[in-house]
């Protein structure tokens, strides 16, 4: 988070504090409506006092627009969500989380035992990859060797492919598909 999401954090966070507790104390009548108005009117009609009303009700404003209009997410965080960043002395290559899934499901498809798979690719600030795998293997599967078969598969077709290191497979068998018959 950066510094001025913090500043704003804490000074909304502070203002809605104290306007929380100003509400109870007037509903439990422990507080005198005609003070706060007091209070208010002082700060308001006063020369010093308005001046710096004036001036942090400005920055209230700013930093309430730049809140609702503008994203926080920095350009790097947003490079870190599309894929890995690749550099050497020629250059750069970016390689999306869409390319990872699709090796994993390339690599499924070598398997007749797994009928279908969906993939989600995660991706650390060391580039380090892990693979979360939704699998629906056929009825005459071996899940245990399947599982250890394609878990390697992957590690080893996104080794080839992108020079990336597979930190961890993890593979959900979420369904044995039914046996289709032959039609005659």
């Amino acid at each position: 988070m950066k510094l001025i999401e913090k500043i704003t954090l804490i000074l909304y966070s502070n203002i809605m504090l104290i306007l929380a507790i100003i509400a109870c104390l007037l509903v439990f009548g422990w507080l005198d409506i005609q003070v706060i108005r007091n209070i208010i009117t002082v700060c308001i009609t006063t020369d010093p006092y308005s001046k710096v009303v004036l001036g942090v009700s400005v920055v209230c404003i700013l930093l309430s627009i730049r809140c609702i209009f503008f994203d926080p997410t920095s350009r790097e965080e947003i490079k870190d969500r599309q894929g890995v960043l690749l550099e050497n002395e020629n250059g750069k290559l970016m390689i999306s989380k869409e390319t990872i899934e699709n090796l994993v499901e390339t690599a499924a498809h070598d398997f007749q035992e797994a009928d279908n798979i969906t993939t989600r690719v995660e991706l650390d600030k060391q580039n380090n990859v892990s693979i979360f795998a939704n699998l629906i293997v056929t009825s005459d599967a071996v899940i245990k060797d399947l599982s250890a078969n394609l878990q390697n598969k992957i590690k080893e077709k996104i080794k080839v492919a992108t020079d990336l290191d597979v930190k961890e497979v993890n593979i959900s068998v979420k369904k044995v598909a039914p046996v289709q018959e032959e039609q005659a």
